[in-house]
């Protein structure tokens, strides 16, 4: 049996970046980025010296990195405030009027902050914490709609020093608590309510059910958005409006140490205690700032526009950290793509003149299927660069988005990284890196990837293997929140001082990483080990294939059948001749090998997150037993498996 994970797929379109982007671009030339990546590798000390410079630092480090495998620590004996590199910063140097967050709620209502305006709001509300007893190192809990004050509760925290853990909205009250016991949090900053495709989010409630069950939180601030009622409990639970006019809107910053933790990011598991990602000061803001300048080309008059929550890592280093701390103006938007309909996107680029879209493959297929007739009726000819995140995007839905949404004109970096890395690790450079659908092409500065075999030999050319990074990145995780041994055990067990990311993958003869999947979602079928991405990228290729979710299920002979769960377009429909032509198009892509044994077609969807993943967790249990006994508090819809569990018996 073949241990390396196989790869079949073969993409040989080629898209160069365009003379005119290039000139203006950050890094325009391949020659310029093997020259900067070269000494990022081979003296990264210079190298991010140089770059930490150009951000504040109360006190000078003493040396770049100490690293003593798996611990790392980035800028040691510097003091930095990471508040006032986002916010007060940019008050002295051009921007104290410039817009930083442009917002648009659910509703349609709208406001603009400027870096001024959100000076004076965290420092209120920084004085607000300080008053309601929070303190340095202090742990606290968000749990909020995607209004501007998360990121001004997130930027509070970071100022004083206590420490934030954001919850995504979506999740319920049993996943509020877990976090809540895990993290030992003391206070909550939460709203009475959040819009979601036109419905009130009840966030408030799903709080008070959660400390029913954790008794050490001592605060609750609650945000008024909705103007839903809420119970608030005598002691415990105050407004933030009444406790913001009770402080003033100075507050200095004070330096922290750059290992001083800053947020931790719990990643969402299937069952099990939650896993608390910790990421610390200095090493992570250098991270999200280079990244954000680098990779999206930042310039002083783009509009940006990542339209992930603040819930996820993506909201955290490309909403709050990065983007600010690089000056940008950034749209923020409360709801959901889909209200009242899929052209809510694009309304926004074309009022706000977004100039760069950084968003998720999911999001993108919703959009193919939904049709071109919303992006056509709308002028999006501000664009100048798209970005993609979240999973390994399929060739098909990438060259949509490139000629659709980008008119041919926009380069597109798809950007491979992850909660724990913090921020980008693999990425085009827009103005140098010539792309090719479906890869996230090449390693970031200061990122030295490879794929190694089960025996830690690198990997040749087009055979597939697990991702790792063998030397320590600035905006790296520090451990796992209270739990070192899991740390070391998840993350550097399988090589020596080596980081296993978890997910497959290979490059081609050209250098470029392609994702295959995570190593858990990888078959066995008769030996050959295949990465279910890569079959739902060939199933997406088709004509009538809006969005496809593999699984494996048990074979006698094979080890593993492959299952295909698959969305079809507008007028496509569901029959046995409709199966046949997709297994014999999977046949043609890929080979026999990824022929997919069974081919569904739900009714009503693919069962998602809130957030819009796929949970092919409850395909794989619906597969293998009929019923679904996991972790479902993340799962937006549950008449979806109701009509699977159907599907499934009638077949």
């Amino acid at each position: 049996m073949s241990k390396n994970i196989e790869s079949h797929l073969i993409e040989d379109r080629v898209f160069k970046p365009s003379k005119e982007f290039s000139k203006k671009a950050r890094v325009s030339s391949m020659a310029q980025y093997r020259r900067m990546y070269k000494e990022s590798i081979e003296k990264p000390s210079l190298f991010w010296a140089r770059e930490a410079k150009e951000l504040h630092w109360q006190k000078p480090w003493k040396k770049v990195l100490e690293w003593k495998a798996p611990f790392a620590k980035w800028f040691t004996e510097a003091k930095l405030n990471v508040c006032e590199n986002c916010v007060d910063r940019h008050l002295s140097n051009g921007r104290k009027n410039k817009a930083a967050i442009i917002w648009e709620g659910e509703p349609g209502d709208k406001r603009v902050l400027t870096y001024h305006q959100l000076h004076r709001e965290v420092c209120r509300f920084s004085n607000v914490l300080e008053a309601n007893g929070v303190k340095a190192r202090d742990r606290v809990l968000i749990y909020m709609p995607m209004v501007p004050e998360a990121a001004i509760a997130m930027l509070a925290c970071a100022r004083i020093g206590a420490v934030h853990s954001v919850v995504f909205g979506g999740f319920s009250a049993e996943s509020i608590s877990d976090r809540l016991e895990d993290s030992g949090a003391t206070a909550v900053i939460t709203a009475d309510g959040g819009y979601r495709r036109g419905k009130v989010v009840p966030l408030k409630k799903n709080v008070d059910d959660a400390l029913k069950k954790y008794q050490g939180v001592k605060r609750c601030i609650v945000y008024q958005r909705t103007n839903e009622k809420v119970t608030m409990k005598r002691g415990r639970d105050v407004w933030w409006h009444t406790e913001a006019k009770k402080v003033s809107a100075d507050h200095t910053p004070k330096g922290f140490d750059s290992e001083h933790p800053l947020f931790i990011l719990y990643t969402s598991g299937s069952t099990g205690k939650p896993k608390g990602i910790l990421h610390t000061s200095g090493g992570y803001l250098v991270g999200t700032y280079t990244s954000s300048k680098y990779i999206f080309d930042m310039r002083n008059d783009d509009i940006f526009w990542c339209t992930a929550d603040v819930g996820w890592v993506t909201g955290h280093s490309y909403i709050v950290f990065g983007p600010l701390a690089n000056g940008v103006t950034q749209v923020m938007y409360e709801g959901a793509p889909n209200y009242p309909d899929f052209g809510r996107f694009w309304d926004i680029v074309e009022e706000y003149g977004v100039t760069t879209f950084y968003t998720a493959p999911t999001a993108i297929r919703a959009f193919i299927k939904a049709g071109d007739h919303l992006p056509d009726a709308r002028d999006l000819s501000s664009l100048r660069l798209l970005g993609t995140v979240g999973e390994p995007i399929n060739p098909e839905a990438w060259m949509w988005y490139r000629e659709k949404i980008g008119s041919g004109r926009c380069p597109i970096v798809d950007t491979w990284w992850q909660t724990e890395t913090g921020s980008i690790m693999i990425s085009p450079l827009p103005g140098c890196t010539p792309t090719k659908p479906g890869t996230a092409t090449l390693p970031f500065f200061g990122v030295d990837a490879a794929i190694l075999d089960e025996e830690g030999n690198e990997c040749k050319a087009d055979e597939g293997g697990k991702l790792v990074i063998r030397k320590p990145w600035p905006s790296m995780l520090r451990t796992i929140y209270g739990d070192k041994a899991r740390y070391r055990k998840t993350y550097w067990n399988d090589y020596e001082g080596i980081y296993t990311a978890g997910d497959g993958a290979r490059t081609d003869k050209n250098g470029n990483f392609w994702i295959v999947g995570r190593l858990d979602d990888v078959l066995n079928v008769s030996g050959h080990r295949l990465g279910t991405a890569e079959v739902e990228s060939a199933l997406v290729a088709h004509k009538d294939v809006a969005e496809a979710a593999v699984v494996g299920r048990p074979h006698e002979i094979k080890g593993q059948g492959i299952v295909a769960f698959v969305t079809l377009k507008g007028q496509a429909k569901a029959s046995p001749a409709a199966e046949k032509d997709l297994k014999a198009h999977v046949t043609k892509a890929i080979g026999a090998i990824a022929r997919p044994d069974e081919i569904y077609f739900p009714p009503d969807g693919l069962p998602k997150t809130r957030s819009g993943k796929i949970m092919r967790r409850i395909l794989k249990e619906l597969v293998a037993t009929g019923k679904v006994t996991g972790n479902v508090t993340t799962l937006e819809d549950f008449t979806v498996v109701r009509s699977l569990q159907k599907l499934l018996q009638k077949k």
